[in-house]
């Protein structure tokens, strides 16, 4: 399948209104399934936390094999319509499926239960305000992306989740060429993860996005130790590069590097990785290379003073209410696990700042970037503070100082949804997904060009973490579309 063929199927993805919620995306599928039993195959690779029932649905026949899995952060439903568009056209166009020579996987959507906690945006997914008061991500411990075995270093993990379970047999039975986690980010531009340094994949990657109207984000990438394959396209170097990176930064890793992520684990069968981070929202200053009158060491100590005395707000809220709390919720759990790393995170950019040259000057998109996870941090984090005294509130087993505590809480967010950007302007869900959908293809036209021995190989068992995105502290989130430079993935939207 050539360039052409990609751009012009990303352009023809249908508009959509809002994202699919949990039992509207199982039903699409089920649908699916029904009206194609021949060319649809349904099997349960295993059961989430509370109890639902988890499944891939094969497609199509090949010498290859593909791995599509949704949900791996449930406040990133950008895949779910990636998912059953991908399926759908799979179905559909038989013929053009067949040019890739591949057995597909997806799984609609891996953590289920999580996504359930972010449905009330779902339905009005423009609304950055609205979206964050009702926002949800497990702690990093409860991330299905970021609980794979782990061992490096000072770094042991091996708390495994049901559903990272169930997502290491699919991984294990299908030995995929092609491994695609469908993430999201929040804010910005189109910017990718590749295990390999590709240049024809990377070069239809960086057309799709430009030819459907997205500009590629060229600000703060998510951690400073990241490898550029190209402007906007990221090696997935594992936790190795993360945990050289704390080290030389003085920073103990163990506090910030956990789980292993999908990537990582399907490195051992030789599987070509691809994550395309995408932004719900899109705003001029995201990818201005203007240079600005401060210094990029300044920047950064500017906007970590400000994530500090956020965090340090909500840290005496947490530490007041935590003694009145009862109900151990997802949102308590998470915020938790969240609150005490905004601190971690300034003091991490700090040590970052005395390591810049003092000339050297930050670009508009930086600041933006800089500037915007500090708003996204505040709106996302203390909404599921928020949500979390209100699971007390509502159950009527709140005391009235722990009412008064969260009165005043939402007084002060109100104050942060006030100072939200007015100019962020909403993406239209069909473009979202078309990128989405444009980057699978090519990822596994490059697949379907190639020889088939990668999978026909033996499994490399020596080296089972040697791709993935920023692995330090991967759970967190995206920089800029609301990441971390260390606690990346973790705390925001990416990969």
């Amino acid at each position: 399948m050539d360039q052409r063929t990609v751009l012009r199927l990303a352009a023809e993805v249908p508009e959509r209104d809002g994202f699919p919620l949990v039992d509207d995306l199982h039903a699409r599928f089920a649908a699916l399934a029904a009206a194609h039993p021949d060319q649809v195959t349904v099997t349960r690779i295993g059961t989430s936390r509370l109890g639902e029932p988890l499944h891939s649905h094969r497609i199509g026949s090949g010498s290859h094999a593909a791995v599509i899995v949704g949900g791996v952060h449930p406040n990133e439903p950008i895949g779910s319509w990636t998912a059953l568009h991908l399926a759908t056209w799979l179905l559909e166009d038989p013929e053009a499926a067949a040019t890739l020579d591949t057995i597909w996987h997806i799984v609609p959507t891996i953590d289920p239960d999580g996504m359930r906690l972010n449905e009330a945006w779902f339905r009005d997914p423009h609304d950055r305000v609205h979206y964050a008061r009702h926002f949800y991500r497990p702690a990093p411990d409860s991330q299905v992306e970021w609980t794979f075995p782990n061992s490096h270093g000072s770094v042991y993990f091996d708390r495994v989740l049901p559903e990272t379970l169930a997502f290491m047999r699919l991984i294990d039975d299908t030995r995929p060429d092609l491994l695609v986690s469908l993430h999201n980010g929040e804010m910005g531009g189109v910017y990718y993860y590749l295990s390999e340094d590709l240049p024809d994949v990377i070069d239809t990657l960086r057309a799709v996005p430009t030819a459907l109207g997205l500009p590629l984000d060229t600000g703060e990438p998510e951690s400073p130790h990241l490898r550029a394959l190209a402007p906007a396209v990221f090696a997935m170097d594992g936790v190795e590069a993360a945990y050289d990176y704390l080290v030389s930064l003085g920073i103990d890793p163990a506090e910030h590097i956990h789980g292993g992520s999908s990537a990582a684990w399907a490195a051992r069968h030789g599987t070509l990785c691809m994550v395309a981070e995408l932004p719900y929202w899109s705003h001029p200053d995201a990818d201005d290379q203007t240079p600005t009158d401060e210094s990029y060491a300044d920047l950064l100590r500017r906007s970590a003073d400000a994530l500090a005395a956020s965090g340090a707000e909500l840290r005496a809220v947490l530490d007041e209410a935590s003694p009145m709390l009862t109900i151990a919720s997802p949102f308590l759990e998470a915020s938790r696990a969240f609150v005490p790393l905004l601190a971690g995170i300034a003091d991490t950019d700090r040590a970052r700042a005395d390591r810049e040259p003092a000339d050297r000057t930050a670009t508009v998109a930086e600041r933006f970037g800089c500037e915007d996870l500090v708003r996204c941090f505040r709106l996302r984090y203390a909404g599921m503070l928020l949500r979390a005294l209100e699971v007390e509130t509502t159950a009527g087993t709140a005391p009235a100082s722990l009412r008064r505590l969260r009165d005043q809480l939402a007084e002060r967010y109100a104050e942060w949804q006030a100072d939200e950007l007015p100019d962020a302007a909403p993406i239209p869900i069909r473009t979202l997904v078309g990128v989405q959908f444009g980057a699978i293809l090519a990822c596994a036209s490059h697949v379907a060009g190639g020889d088939d021995s990668r999978h026909s190989a033996e499994p490399d068992r020596a080296s089972p973490h040697r791709h993935g995105p920023s692995a330090a502290g991967a759970s967190a989130g995206n920089r800029r579309r609301g990441a971390s430079p260390l606690l990346a993935t973790s705390l925001t939207g990416g990969a």
